[in-house]
């Protein structure tokens, strides 16, 4: 039995001392997440340690939402796998539309990132999805499998078997528009059958697949009760602490 993984991503929200004070309100709901269910917050690099602080005792874990192939080097502005690690971050997004739409990432790019988080032992959350254009053109499951498996290109199973896979449409993502659930579903389902053809059935089978896109408490039950969505990446819905933990225990 799939856990539910429940990520917050903040994206360019909430200052050290906001984070803290946010983090600090969660933690004391924590006895009420229920046991099937993982919670990660993925906070601004700002806060990452400062938040850490916090959370090392506690049941919710640590992300960041970007991250640089290389260990080391002449990149300014960028952010190493291993200066995440001395946060004590454990997970990191990877390929997030944003990233792609407005820094020009591309899949190839998402691939180094994510082999370079399993190298160093960070779980990556690596996030595909459609525009709506491309929706309303038929194309959906053509975009998917193309980012999927550019994504994961050259891994073996088992290190597909590290991944979380996010599957954020773009049309839903801050919009206020939800895919229903039964279309969340069927790119789920897709992804999941592709994932065997790529991997093996004991991989898919096992794999993380979270829905992210305007989930939010209202909606959070009837999308999480899907059988191939296993969680949501959650955008504002998260920089609440009322209404994030509404989605956790949905």
């Amino acid at each position: 039995m799939r856990k539910k993984v429940i990520a917050g991503n903040w994206k360019m929200y909430k200052d050290v001392n906001e984070s803290i004070e946010f983090v600090k309100e969660l933690v004391l709901k924590q006895n009420n997440i229920p046991d099937n269910t993982d919670v990660i917050i993925c906070v601004p690099f700002t806060s990452l340690f400062s938040v850490n602080q916090i959370l090392k005792d506690s049941k919710i874990k640590l992300g960041a939402q970007n991250m640089y192939y290389e260990d080391q080097g002449a990149y300014t502005g960028e952010i190493s796998p291993l200066m995440l690690k001395s946060t004590g971050c454990k997970y990191v997004i990877l390929g997030h539309s944003e990233r792609r739409t407005y820094f020009g990432e591309t899949d190839d790019i998402v691939n180094k990132k994510v082999k370079k988080a399993i190298e160093k032992d960070l779980t990556p959350i690596m996030c595909i999805g459609e525009t709506l254009q491309e929706r309303e053109s038929g194309i959906t499951n053509q975009i998917v499998e193309k980012q999927v498996r550019g994504g994961l290109n050259g891994l073996s199973p088992e290190e597909i078997s590290k991944i979380i896979i996010a599957y954020e449409p773009v049309w839903a993502i801050g919009t206020g528009k939800t895919a229903t659930p039964a279309q969340a579903q069927d790119v789920h389902k897709f992804i999941r059958d592709l994932i065997s053809k790529i991997s093996n059935d004991k991989v898919a089978s096992n794999l993380i697949i979270q829905y992210g896109g305007s989930m939010k408490p209202e909606n959070a039950k009837e999308l999480l009760s899907q059988p191939d969505i296993d969680g949501g990446l959650i955008g504002g819905a998260c920089l609440k602490v009322d209404s994030f933990y509404g989605i956790i225990t949905a």
